[in-house]
């Protein structure tokens, strides 16, 4: 359990992480840790399950922040080949010399649109290796007859998506024995909560509330430019492989790959402070509403031409949907005109972004790059007006090419 980092702290355990905890675990049927992030989660899973050297077989559209997680936690990245219309693993096409030498398992869940959970959960199974379920898109979300997050060894869930409390996470055990030692293992690897972070915290909605009143986006984008206050100007975060090389030699450990980690999240692995904990737990109270409202929307996307085939099994994905315009770049600058930023795209692929020094490329990568390509990822919640831009502006629905469009198993699938 990430040796050599927990600390000899204390485990301090108040009552509202426990409230938040036990709100999830009724929602999942398993026992649930709360963390400050979900990708401090994960990295907390992979340290427990993986020894240093391992490699893990996940998907090449993905955040790359997850990536580098991955290399922090003194792991390999496998890319895997995927399914064109929903970017889920595609595991009929990952060739059976990779099954035989990769030790865990990582699923995305991207937008919400399930991985095949049952079939990797029984690969996993016949090999004797862990899957591990990234669910920061997918609280609400089924697969099989389980919710995401409730068929791997752990998952990890994020608390500032659906939730939309901007911050915390959560960490979901199948083992509840299991539950003391994460507990350890978090209290080592947090750093206390800074006062300004808080106030940050706390004045933030108030601050983002102004800017949308006075349409001050550009303005607003502007000044965190210039205060250094921007990770990334464009959809992938810098690599600079050389610094990169350097902290692949100190892995594994946060430390050394902080830089990559806290990327658009800078207090990730923070202690928790009341006010904020307060404010998730009351939005976390409100999230069935929220998801019935994702689910309306979603099923409008759906019903468009733009739409991949519904999923047979329900109404998702719920965070985001996505569209595939032949012209993306011209449908984001037509949103962008009422006002709606295009977010969570994930192009290129991260076998085209990090290359082979860093990660082992997917066997065929074609399908995850027509995906990062062309996939156009909408908020439910704007659904309407997102249908209303793309009618006026012309957008034309553009289809998988022959080769990677061929009939798969839905995601669901339990075949």
């Amino acid at each position: 359990m990430a040796i050599g980092e927990a600390g000899p702290g204390s485990v301090r355990r108040g009552p509202q992480p426990k409230r938040l905890e036990e709100t999830m675990r009724v929602r999942l049927g398993r026992e649930c840790v709360y963390v400050p992030s979900c990708r401090f989660g994960l990295y907390v899973a992979l340290r427990h399950w993986c020894p240093p050297g391992g490699r893990v077989l996940m998907s090449p559209v993905n955040d790359d922040v997850i990536f580098f997680v991955v290399l922090a936690a003194g792991l390999r990245p496998v890319q895997a080949p995927l399914n064109p219309l929903d970017a889920s693993i595609d595991i009929e096409a990952v060739p059976e010399e990779t099954w035989g030498s990769v030790s865990a398992v990582l699923t995305t869940n991207l937008y919400g649109n399930p991985d095949p959970a049952p079939r990797l959960r029984r690969k996993c199974d016949e090999l004797g290796i862990p899957l591990f379920e990234d669910a920061a898109h997918a609280i609400g979300s089924r697969v099989g007859d389980r919710p995401v997050g409730a068929w791997g060894e752990a998952s990890a869930f994020s608390l500032s998506k659906h939730v939309g409390a901007k911050a915390g996470g959560m960490l979901s055990l199948a083992d509840p024995g299991l539950r003391d030692a994460v507990e350890k293992t978090c209290a080592g690897l947090l750093v206390p909560r800074r006062a300004s972070s808080e106030l940050a915290y706390a004045v933030r909605p108030f601050a983002e509330a102004t800017v949308r009143g006075l349409r001050l986006r550009r303005a607003a984008w502007a000044a965190i430019r210039l205060l250094g206050l921007a990770d990334r100007e464009e959809i992938r975060m810098p690599l600079r492989p050389d610094e990169l090389a350097q902290a692949e030699r100190r892995a594994p450990g946060l430390e050394a790959h902080h830089p990559w980690v806290r990327v658009d999240m800078h207090d990730y692995r923070q202690e928790s402070g009341l006010l904020r904990l307060r404010r998730i737990g009351r939005k976390l109270d409100r999230l069935d509403d929220v998801l019935d409202a994702c689910r309306a929307g979603t099923e409008l996307l759906l019903s468009t031409p733009w739409a991949k085939p519904r999923d047979p099994h329900g109404t998702q994905p719920l965070f985001r949907v996505p569209l595939f315009v032949a012209d993306r770049d011209a449908a984001i600058a037509a949103l962008a005109r009422r006002g709606i930023v295009v977010g969570y795209l994930y192009d290129p692929p991260l076998d085209d972004y990090a290359g082979a020094e860093f990660t082992d490329p997917s066997p065929a990568p074609e399908a995850a790059r027509w995906f990062a390509r062309h996939a156009l990822p909408v908020d439910p919640l704007r659904a309407r007006t997102v249908v209303e831009v793309l009618e006026r502006s012309g957008a034309q629905p553009v289809e998988a090419p022959g080769e990677l469009s061929r009939s798969r198993p839905t995601p669901g699938g339990l075949g």
